[in-house]
């Protein structure tokens, strides 16, 4: 009777094979500081990065729409690891149950074949014995073989699996880090410059950057007296502020401006402020958005570089901001609807 070759080597590798399964990866305002009144006579498509003409509004829009991407993506993200985690205990448990089943298989080939196939079958009592013999050998073998592969199957795909949910894990890690980016780009902008309620969102997102003021020895700002000719009046202002005005200027702000002032307990006789106009000569209330967009971007700018030039405090439309507090309502004599008003240390 002819039997059908087999690899009989496998035998002596099972038990080998059937522990090598344990190998498989682990599941993963106070009082007015300026009393003068006044009368008539700066996260897309492209991106974190903001463009030098957006505007607040587009720039919250973009960082709201981005937020809300980010989050449905982390909420997308929760379920797929929920569905993962759901999946991996089914194929764990697949795994588990097959573990024992091997192991026996592989003993029972073991014992059967201990002595080798050839003298196993020869050791017949007659061909119906030799027959039996045989179709045992080539049963066991078919058996082994089968679960051994769907052990391996179970083992690749548990594996597959905790791969894809590290991967889901660290994708919802970056959506997270990106969301919180967002909403803080937005918080960012809208705290710089008061909020939508005091430019309504016209403003530019991002400022030229001033070049900053000297400072002392320890880094700070020392206090500095009216020396220097004021190029506005026929007074006098502080080097800090003639520097702030310089660099105003640099920026593009060329309207009308005063800055030393006589009497008064403030920063203006003191050579330590100016008010910039919304107009080519005098001051008139903001009347239309070219004024109030001027007013906007003037007061974003010396906000934003507050610390570079050494400003003590700005007031603009009725606000007045604080490097250590920020912005505030502002009740003085003037709303100060029709200029910018800055103060330096």
């Amino acid at each position: 009777m002819t039997v059908r070759p087999r690899r009989w080597l496998t035998l002596a590798l099972a038990p080998l094979v059937a522990a090598s399964i344990f190998a498989a990866p682990a599941a993963p305002a106070s009082a007015d500081p300026d009393d003068s009144s006044s009368s008539s006579a700066q996260p897309d498509e492209k991106g974190d990065e903001i463009e030098s003409n957006s505007t607040l509004n587009e720039v919250l829009e973009s960082s709201n729409r981005k937020f809300v991407q980010a989050k449905a993506a982390v909420a997308k993200s929760t379920t797929t690891q929920k569905k993962l985690a759901i999946q991996i205990n089914l194929a764990e448990a697949k795994r588990d149950s097959l573990v024992p089943e091997v192991n026996a298989i592989a003993a029972q080939q073991y014992r059967t074949g201990h002595l080798g196939a050839a003298s196993f079958l020869l050791g017949s009592q007659g061909s119906d014995d030799f027959l039996a013999k045989a179709v045992s050998l080539e049963e066991i073998n078919t058996l082994h073989d089968r679960k051994l592969r769907e052990l391996n199957a179970a083992i690749d795909d548990v594996t597959a699996k905790k791969a894809a949910l590290d991967a889901e894990v660290k994708q919802q890690q970056t959506n997270l880090v990106a969301m919180k980016k967002q909403k803080d780009a937005a918080d960012k902008a809208l705290s710089l410059v008061g909020g939508e309620s005091l430019t309504g969102g016209f403003v530019d997102a991002v400022s030229k950057q001033a070049a900053p003021a000297p400072r002392n020895s320890e880094g700070g700002f020392s206090a500095e007296k009216c020396t220097v000719k004021d190029p506005t009046t026929s007074g006098c202002i502080t080097a800090r502020t003639l520097h702030m005005y310089q660099e105003v200027k640099k920026a593009g702000f060329n309207r009308f401006v005063g800055c030393h002032r006589n009497g008064g307990p403030f920063e203006h006789p003191k050579g330590r402020a100016c008010d910039w106009s919304l107009q080519k000569s005098g001051f008139s209330v903001a009347h239309n958005a070219d004024m109030k967009n001027y007013g906007n971007d003037l007061m974003a700018f010396l906000v934003r570089n507050a610390d570079r030039l050494g400003i003590y405090y700005v007031i603009w439309y009725a606000q007045i901001w604080f490097p250590a507090t920020g912005w505030h309502a502002y009740h003085g004599a003037s709303n100060h609807k029709d200029h910018v008003h800055v103060s330096m240390l």
